[in-house]
């Protein structure tokens, strides 16, 4: 089939793009204001797309249209939207298709409030590597798969199930849409506080998935969370978590450049692993990860040994962006509080003799609304020094915007070294200059950052490159 994606640069659109792709439909699509790492995947992966919205860019053959969910998406001002519609060409938004795409798989739903993209990932490639052909679709770059979505020929498909609204029109969660045989759930922490403004409100979906799932079906849970064992209640479930429960759990984790663990099976079993990931949070979601994978009898323990050993993650989650800078400079998902907490504290583990300089955009609604602004009273606690970019204006009217000067106020106000970011790229060229070498630079955003998880880096490298390149956990 011809199949049109309008709206292609966002992390779902684009993964379900390619999860057609390697079933041989010919995909095409178009968008404004892509960024990496999407963009450059997109380029890698050989989709072709158009950087605007023209009624131009329409092929002649269209079967199928897929239609983003953003503000771009009227068409009463998107002209392609309206030629599809008066094309007459079926349109689904990318949850409804990716449902039907999915409906006679065995599907592995990966949820929560954060990290379901590592695991969902860590899943696909633990049983890649050990020589199946699943399918995948993951909203993120993964570093060691070949695409973010692939059809694969197992019956097994592992799909990231986003807890976000269909859209304005459709307030159903996306995952609500999937049809689970297997869950396998992170967290679940109040979050997207604009579509959610209780906990209640943010509980009410996972319920609902938790209820689809058959009886038959795996339930593999973090025993972490107290809604997570809640929500869940007496359903038979396999339990995993950092802390000894009644599943799965790690013992002796030895911290370092490699780190090293126990994974402490239910039946007593104790697996020895080592990861190259930063940070405890990695080392949970490897045991929820490990839990699914052995509970199902899809990997024995060598083959487990050998795959997490491999196992990069995926962009924008702690991967190195220097490369020869005695100063190193990490990025990360900071996309909510838990998950930029959540990079700050791997930081600060693995570099805790390092002043550590934070590069935040507050890029989502929940970052620049007056709701969450409680959210900077402890997200930047042990930082030397964070610099701010200002928050975007799209959409700003729909709710209570926050201003950078807001933003910075606040932080200002719980003892932080906080300074506004007014140029990008005279920022990244300046920076260098004001730090010794000793510090270690954290990239905050699930946004574009103007550019900065690349230009900064680059800077760094050439300051600091002349010097025996050290960027490891000390």
């Amino acid at each position: 089939m011809n199949i049109y994606f309008l709206g292609i640069g966002g992390a779902g659109v684009s993964a379900l793009a390619s999860v057609l792709q390697s079933q041989g439909h010919q995909v095409t699509g178009s968008d404004e204001g892509v960024f990496p790492p999407v963009s450059t995947y997109l380029d890698q992966a050989g989709i072709s797309y158009a950087r605007r919205f023209d009624a131009a860019n329409l092929p002649d053959q269209i079967d199928v249209a897929v239609v983003g969910t953003t503000a771009k998406m009227d068409p009463a001002t998107n002209p392609e939207l309206a030629a599809l519609k008066a094309r007459g060409v079926p349109c689904y938004n990318f949850a409804t298709y990716l449902g039907e795409v999915t409906r006679t798989r065995e599907n592995l739903i990966v949820a929560g409030s954060f990290g379901k993209s590592s695991l969902t990932a860590l899943v696909a490639f633990l049983l890649r590597h050990a020589g199946h052909d699943p399918g995948w679709f993951i909203g993120a770059i993964p570093l060691d798969l070949p695409r973010t979505g692939h059809a694969g020929t197992d019956r097994l498909f592992v799909m990231e199930g986003d807890e976000y609204i269909v859209s304005l029109q459709d307030r159903r969660s996306k995952f609500e849409l999937y049809q689970p045989q297997h869950i396998l759930i992170s967290s679940i922490v109040h979050d997207h506080i604009n579509m959610f403004p209780t906990m209640a409100a943010y509980e009410a979906p996972f319920a609902k998935l938790f209820a689809a799932l058959p009886t038959e079906g795996l339930m593999v849970a973090c025993h972490s969370y107290e809604p997570v064992r809640r929500l869940i209640g007496n359903r038979p479930t396999i339990w995993y978590g950092l802390q000894q429960n009644p599943g799965y759990y790690a013992e002796a984790i030895d911290i370092g450049e490699i780190t090293r663990f126990q994974l402490v099976c239910p039946d007593g079993q104790r697996i020895a692993l080592e990861t190259s990931l930063l940070g405890l949070h990695n080392i949970e979601n490897l045991i929820g990860g490990s839990a699914f994978v052995l509970e199902r009898g899809l990997l024995n323990p060598d083959q487990l040994q050998a795959a997490v050993r491999a196992f990069r993650g995926v962009a924008r989650r702690l991967d190195k962006k220097t490369t020869s800078s005695r100063i190193p400079a990490y990025e990360g998902f900071g996309s909510s509080y838990e998950k930029a907490r959540s990079a700050i504290e791997a930081i600060r583990l693995h570099f805790p003799h390092r002043p550590l300089v934070v590069v935040f955009e507050p890029h989502t609604f929940s970052w620049r609304n007056q709701d969450a602004l409680a959210w900077y009273d402890s997200v930047f606690a042990d930082c030397a020094a964070v610099h701010i970019l200002p928050p975007p204006t799209i959409a700003a009217g729909s709710h209570q915007q926050l201003s950078l000067e807001d933003i910075l106020a606040h932080v200002q106000a719980r003892g932080i070294l906080a300074q506004p970011i007014v140029d990008a790229d005279a920022f990244a060229s300046a920076l260098p200059a004001t730090l010794t070498g000793d510090e270690v630079v954290l990239l905050l955003s699930s946004g574009p950052l103007e550019g900065l998880a690349d230009s900064l880096p680059a800077a760094l490298d050439a300051h600091f490159g002349d010097h025996k390149p050290t960027g490891t956990p000390s």
